[in-house]
């Protein structure tokens, strides 16, 4: 009898432990993020080091403290990504990172194929935004506009336990 409870504790607990951290990964972290008219997309222009807002609506994001790549977001645009590659720096990213399902605006599949086959631009928008994680902006021809973040060279080096070298930032120190 007494190991029959303890086996019904033991699988209960395991459940309830599976349910939350899968809770927690995919819903609890997770915030919307409030709009900021007129600075939420960015892009680095060619040979410039301040990034500069372009035209956007319909800007929804989320973000979590929990890691710096976790930022997602979607917008619309007036302008093409022929005209914007003109004026600002382009990113050689093709591989946008998931998000969650409930936010639906955000297919990293459709948006990595679009970048594949020329239906969309990868631009960098902020590099550095955290130690290591550049921000990525790709535009679509029909004017929808994606925002993640990815690891640049310094990231990967950092996270992956690579002597960082000179032509990185200093990393900031933790307490």
């Amino acid at each position: 009898m007494t190991g029959k409870i303890l086996s019904i504790i033991l699988i209960v607990s395991g459940l309830v432990a599976g349910i939350a951290m899968y809770y927690l990964q995919v819903y609890g972290f997770y915030d919307d993020v409030v709009e900021k008219p007129g600075q939420d997309v960015v892009l680095l222009p060619i040979g410039g080091e301040t990034p500069e807002p372009i035209a956007y609506g319909n800007f929804q994001a989320i973000d979590a403290d929990s890691s710096p790549i976790r930022y997602r977001a979607c917008f619309t645009t007036p302008l093409k990504p022929a005209e914007v590659a003109q004026l600002y720096q382009l990113s050689d990213a093709r591989e946008p990172r998931n998000a969650p399902n409930w936010f639906d605006c955000f297919d990293a599949n459709t948006i990595g194929q679009a970048l594949h086959d020329g239906q969309a631009t990868a631009f960098i928008s902020e590099k550095n935004i955290e130690f290591g994680v550049d921000r990525i902006v790709a535009i679509t021809e029909d004017g929808r506009g994606y925002v993640w973040h990815e690891l640049n060279n310094c990231g990967e080096k950092a996270y992956d336990g690579t002597i960082v070298g000179e032509e990185c930032p200093k990393r900031p120190q933790t307490n």
